[in-house]
């Protein structure tokens, strides 16, 4: 027999319940809001002493709520906390499974697709979400099968609070750890998200990548297009993810393609410069944005990011010597329709002339004494001192390395000392400068 005591709590959580089944809108959220004050940070025994023994039958009560209002975009915030508090509490496995088997997880994917929903409301959707997801890796599983990496991703790219974005970045890095059956889903849904419209995400996906891909290995093909398209961007925060990114991807299969696609940044499309050139010719005020062109925005990337790369990888200047990067960088230079190309573009010339001999030859012989004079003097800027016609010397430049490598075929390890003729003190400062107007970016 139960004693007196045990009756009387009993006869409490009956009565509560039904309060909450009689109780409207209002009086619910009042009740909800008195439990999470009362309740936050318990433990499951804690809860169940609370309820005497018989907590499941409020969560039941409340998760069935959420799925009856979520989609009428109604206030969803004190619900989604509720559940919250039974799901995070310590030694409550059981509330997740019963959370679980009334569709929890595909209620709170649906929430994030939802317009009318309010932004806070899928925030608190994106933090069950990671709680399920870090009780396990079945519950990851679970997650990925629901369509949820999409769903995930997509919110990602459309949130409009920065706070919120980083939430569902702790997500998806939750997913992509100890997750095998599903981590390329994550890793591909993240390269998925790099062309949005959205710097927050973009930056983001970029971070989360950089982790994605040391656990993955492998690398999709699709990567390489999608993060030079980055660079088109104007915000530095991103472009900093999207030059880290690129150090750690030289070093997996698509290393080739990463450097031809760096390298032909360098030349825009003729397409390309050409609509902007009848564009002007119609409307002089579009002068005024052509900074902020992604061509030449890309154009500035790539020539920064090549200065990086050959900065801390003597094998790879020289592969991007054989790939003409600089007949690229030259062209670069002459863009008087782009300062920092030109700018950027001429400091990462600078390291290639004082590292290879062979180069200086060849920039010296093409840019003729005056102007490489002026380019020696201060590279970086160069692009204030010279005038329309060594501009147009630069950009129409025919210089070719590559010709003399390939016919003696001399850039190996043996005789490296022939073409470069710069002592390693020397290059490890040229390096700290360079590197140091990349980390300026990050800010």
């Amino acid at each position: 027999m139960t004693s007196i005591k045990e009756q009387a709590a009993i006869s409490r959580l009956l009565s509560f319940l039904q309060e909450w089944d009689d109780a409207d809108k209002g009086l619910r959220t009042q009740i909800l809001t008195t439990f999470i004050e009362t309740n936050e940070g318990k433990t499951g025994p804690e809860l169940e002493l609370e309820f005497s023994q018989g907590a499941s039958l409020f969560l039941i009560r409340v998760t069935t709520w959420l799925r009856i209002i979520y989609m009428t975009g109604l206030d969803l915030e004190k619900i989604l906390r509720s559940i919250g508090i039974f799901l995070s509490a310590v030694s409550s496995n059981r509330y997740l499974i019963e959370f679980l088997e009334i569709g929890g997880v595909l209620t709170l994917l649906e929430i994030l697709g939802l317009e009318k929903i309010k932004e806070e409301d899928k925030k608190e959707s994106i933090k069950l979400l990671q709680i399920i997801a870090n009780t396990g890796r079945k519950y990851k599983e679970l997650i990925c099968e629901s369509y949820g990496v999409r769903a995930i991703a997509e919110f990602l790219a459309k949130s409009k609070s920065e706070e919120t974005q980083e939430e569902v970045q702790v997500l998806l890095d939750a997913l992509v750890h100890g997750n095998p059956k599903y981590q390329n889903q994550v890793y591909k849904g993240l390269i998925a998200l790099l062309p949005c419209g959205s710097p927050k995400a973009q930056q983001l996906a970029l971070q989360t990548l950089k982790i994605a891909q040391s656990i993955v290995g492998a690398t999709h093909p699709s990567i390489v297009d999608c993060v030079l398209g980055v660079l088109s961007t104007m915000h530095l925060e991103v472009q900093y993810e999207a030059i880290e990114l690129i150090k750690d991807l030289i070093h997996y299969d698509v290393r080739l393609p990463l450097l031809k696609g760096l390298v032909s940044l360098l030349i825009p499309p003729v397409k390309e410069t050409s609509k902007l050139q009848a564009r002007i010719f119609s409307d002089s005020s579009i002068l005024q944005i052509t900074t902020q062109l992604p061509v030449f925005l890309q154009q500035a990337a790539a020539a920064k990011t090549i200065g990086i790369l050959a900065r801390n990888d003597l094998n790879l200047a020289e592969e991007l010597l054989r790939l003409r990067v600089i007949h690229g960088l030259m062209s670069a230079m002459g863009n008087t329709d782009h300062s920092n190309s030109q700018r950027l573009a001429s400091l990462t010339l600078e390291y290639f002339v004082q590292m290879f001999p062979l180069v200086e030859e060849h920039v010296r012989k093409s840019m003729g004494e005056e102007l490489y004079q002026l380019f020696l003097s201060d590279a970086e800027i160069l692009y204030t001192k010279i005038d329309s016609i060594q501009a147009d010397i630069l950009a129409a430049n025919k210089v070719n390395v590559t010709r003399v490598l390939d016919s003696c075929d001399c850039i190996n390890n043996s005789s490296i000392s022939f073409f470069t003729g710069s002592d390693d003190s020397n290059q490890t400062g040229r390096i700290s400068d360079f590197e140091k107007l990349h980390s300026e970016s990050k800010e």
